[in-house]
C-alpha cells in the first residue's frame, strides 16, 4: 500500500495551489482519505476529508470555504484544491486512508493506517 501526496509548492498568499494524493497497492475506490498538515512546530492536525464515494465530504473550520477535497478513483487520485492561501496555511501536507475500524473518527489521526510522504506548502506573505 503507497499513498503519495505531490503538488506543493511555494505561492504567495491569495494564491491557489492544488495537491494529488496517489494511490496504489490497494482499492483506492473503496476507502475514505483524509488530509492533514504539520506546520513548523506544531502538532499534525486535520485538514479535510472524503467518503469512497465521494458523496460526503467534511473540513476544519480554519479551511472550509477555502479548500475543496475531491477524488477521481479512475485516476485513483484525492485531490486538495487550495484556495484563498494564506502564511498559516504553511506547513508539510500529508494524505492519509482511513482504517476500516475509524470510520466515524476521521479527524482524528491515529484511525488512519496508512500515510503517505508529505509535500511542503509554503506561502509567503
Amino acid at each position: 500500500v503507497q499513498l503519495q501526496a505531490y503538488g506543493g509548492g511555494l505561492v504567495q498568499s491569495g494564491g491557489s495551489l492544488r495537491l494529488s494524493c496517489a494511490a496504489s497497492g490497494f482499492t483506492v475506490e473503496n476507502y475514505n482519505i483524509g488530509w492533514f498538515r504539520q506546520a513548523p512546530g506544531k502538532e499534525r492536525e486535520f485538514v479535510a476529508y472524503i467518503r469512497w464515494s465521494g458523496g460526503s465530504t467534511y473540513y476544519s473550520e480554519s479551511v472550509k470555504g477555502r479548500f475543496t477535497i475531491s477524488r477521481d478513483n479512475a485516476k485513483k487520485t484525492v485531490y486538495l484544491q487550495m484556495n484563498s492561501l494564506k502564511s498559516e496555511d504553511t506547513a508539510v501536507y500529508y494524505c492519509a486512508k482511513l482504517s476500516d475500524s475509524g470510520s466515524y473518527y476521521y479527524t482524528t489521526q491515529r484511525w488512519y493506517d496508512y500515510w503517505g510522504l508529505g509535500t511542503l506548502v509554503t506561502v509567503s506573505s
